[in-house]
């Protein structure tokens, strides 16, 4: 072999020598690489500041739940960058997700300050050392959907009582044709219950259109006197035949914005209300107190009373703190409710108070307004002129009215 051969050879085996340990070096290299992302708690690029802008709660979390990054809302339900997961639920489910490789959900109830909330968490994992969660609260949505739900199963509970009754009934009438007294009788209890579902009717559909999202289209300046006032005449009749006497109080001439037709029938069912609720013979007080900036009308009862333990539930729909009264008034359960939703519509509030045995206030606070210019002449009317006497009228005589 002549050197010629020689050095092709050498050279040959330099290369693959040279070859083989470039390869070397690449493999370690990349192994270092990988390594150093296994072990990189590093965020990528831009992570930090998608974070930042999210309304919702997000957090990244290393491999030992060790929270390396959050979004401004996280802090909410206690996660703060530095700390660990507050919350087993999370840390079994990142671990899930870790050990899977892909995306995991889960609907839990995470601890936000004393409240426990309803959300959705999905945690996916972004580097092999790290994993993101977001968070989203559902805990309103849940219960705007439960109050539908509950809605819709009572109103066809409600509906199907009265519907019932004017079914029997006309079949009663139906079978009785030959007794012109039962028919008469019959008669009478299938007007009230058509009555009843009537009154079920239109306060559903009053309650429905207070709880869209449709803006009040009558609104104007409303006289405090006039919304009281339509509001005890509404009632009176129930009163006089209950034998209760509706006593108004208080201040005059105060006005607020609003819908008067919505007010009066807010301040009329709190005034059914108290009558419903009290004994033969009692008063039932409507008095106005008004400032500069807010009035407040309060419906006071010596009726039955509400026990506190019921107090938090009497704004809801269908809800009768005493059962058996409200079949023998015929009460609806909405009156209360619709009281609520109409005054939030107006900006305004409701409270209670009531012992048992000792009756119940209720009192509406609204925003006042001053007085429109010519309110204060509203009331005023012109004194009738005195006919002139004509000429040659006599006189009339001692003791004739003239």
């Amino acid at each position: 072999m002549d050197s010629t051969q020689l050095a092709l050879v050498a050279l040959s085996v330099g290369a693959m020598i040279g070859g083989g340990i470039a390869g070397l070096v690449f493999i370690a290299l990349r192994a270092r690489d990988r390594a150093r992302v296994d072990s990189s708690l590093e965020l990528p690029d831009g992570a930090s500041d998608v974070l930042q802008g999210m309304d919702e709660v997000a957090v990244v979390v290393d491999a030992s739940g060790h929270i390396v990054a959050a979004s401004a809302p996280a802090e909410l339900f206690g996660m703060v960058v530095g700390t660990p997961l507050p919350e087993d639920d999370l840390r079994l489910l990142v671990r899930s997700a870790r050990h899977t490789g892909l995306p995991e959900s889960s609907t839990l109830r995470l601890r936000r300050g004393v409240e426990l909330r309803l959300v959705t968490a999905r945690v996916s994992v972004i580097t092999p050392r790290l994993s993101l969660i977001v968070i989203r609260d559902i805990t309103e949505h849940e219960r705007v959907e439960e109050m539908r739900r509950d809605f819709l199963s009572n109103t066809s509970h409600e509906l199907k009582t009265p519907v019932g009754a004017i079914t029997l009934l006309a079949e009663a009438i139906d079978s009785a044709a030959d007794d012109p007294a039962q028919v008469r009788n019959f008669a009478g209890r299938l007007s009230a219950e058509a009555a009843r579902l009537g009154q079920l009717t239109s306060r559903i559909m009053n309650l429905s259109r207070l709880q869209s999202a449709d803006d009040l289209t009558e609104l104007r300046d409303v006289s405090v006197d006039e919304v009281v006032a339509a509001a005890i005449e509404s009632q009176s009749i129930a009163a006089d035949a209950a034998g209760i006497a509706i006593v108004r109080g208080g201040a005059r001439g105060a006005y607020v914005r609003g819908d008067v037709q919505v007010l009066t029938e807010a301040v009329g069912n709190l005034v059914a209300n108290a009558v419903a609720y009290s004994p033969r013979g009692a008063q039932v007080g409507v008095g106005v107190r008004a400032d500069a900036a807010v009035v407040e009308i309060a419906v006071t009862d010596r009726g039955i009373g509400i026990p506190e333990e019921e107090q938090n539930r009497i704004f809801e729909r269908f809800y009768r703190a005493d059962q058996a009264r409200s079949r023998r008034t015929g009460g609806t359960g909405l009156g209360l409710s619709i009281v609520k939703h109409a005054i939030q519509r107006h900006g305004g509030e409701v409270e209670l108070w009531s012992r048992p045995g000792r009756g119940s206030t209720f009192t509406v606070r609204l925003s006042a307004i001053p007085a429109p210019p010519m309110a204060e002449h509203a009331g005023r009317r012109k004194k009738p002129k005195k006919p002139k006497k004509k000429a040659g009228a006599a006189a009339p005589a001692k003791g004739e009215t003239p």
